[in-house]
């Protein structure tokens, strides 16, 4: 991958891979991750802006679907082993996976995913409990590539606040699917297993986000919140060299309302 045998991993929500194919590679280009994890792409595998990213030296991965959800991984060496859906997902139509191996410079091997959680809301409906029961398949499924035992990064738009620090006014979220007692709680089960936050490890500081509404100001007051994650397993954590949210990015034209967030490995 890059010299000096580090690897960086993007994750970014980027709403409408279509709408927002410009600014995608604008920020591409400008940073030039080894791997590029995408989320609501809102397009089939048919319709994926595969060659704009293939002109930039990516390999393209699709788990798409028509105008919702999706998810895909672009990736500078060919990616192997590819798994398209989060499994136990009899009658799940959703497009909300995608991992597959990628190739380091030395031999080495990055197991990466790309995920898009469920929002949920409202709280107490249907959607909440898919939600919840998602984020539970999540937890099983990373349970069984714990065991492999190799550097597993989990990158997505968990649609999780994960404590009061992560938002601008707690309060305001009280009653959002995002900052529920249950969602928190599914989010944390996840990380005890043995999963590290790659953005908090770097850095301990409170109110850094992720997403900014279109509405009300948000970005301008910066009243954001964080729910954009990549979490590291012990043998990738260990080789964590920085990560950073790319702020600067929502102030672009047409920018989509998360931006993306980035980790570099020593691999």
């Amino acid at each position: 991958m890059t010299s000096g045998a580090s690897v960086k991993i993007a994750t970014w929500n980027v709403n409408s891979v279509k709408a927002r194919l410009d600014t995608v590679r604008t920020w591409l280009s400008e940073t030039a991750p080894d791997v590029a994890c995408f989320q609501e792409i809102k397009c089939t595998d048919e319709t994926f802006p595969t060659e704009a990213f293939e002109s930039l030296g990516y390999n393209a991965l699709v788990h798409g679907q028509k105008s919702y959800n999706g998810v895909a991984i672009l990736s500078k060496r060919p990616p192997e082993h590819v798994v398209n859906g989060l499994p136990e997902g009899d009658g799940d139509d959703h497009a909300r996976y995608i991992e597959a191996l990628v190739p380091g410079e030395n031999g080495g091997l990055v197991r990466v995913a790309s995920i898009y959680a469920p929002n949920g809301n409202p709280p107490g409906t249907d959607r909440f409990a898919y939600k919840l029961a998602w984020l539970e398949r999540l937890n099983r499924h990373i349970r069984r590539l714990l065991t492999l035992e190799e550097p597993l990064v989990l990158c997505g738009d968990y649609n999780v606040i994960p404590s009061p620090d992560d938002c601008h006014n707690p309060k305001a979220w009280e009653g959002d699917a995002l900052f529920q007692p249950e969602t928190r709680a599914a989010f944390r089960r996840i990380c005890n297993l043995g999963l590290t936050d790659a953005f908090r490890a770097c850095h301990a500081e409170p109110h850094r986000y992720t997403f900014w509404d279109y509405q009300a100001g948000a970005w301008v007051k910066d009243h954001g919140i964080r729910i954009d994650h990549i979490l590291l397993s012990s043998q990738a954590a260990d080789r964590l060299i920085r990560a950073s949210i790319e702020r600067r990015v929502r102030g672009w034209e047409k920018p989509s309302d998360h931006v993306p967030v980035l980790c570099e490995l020593a691999i």
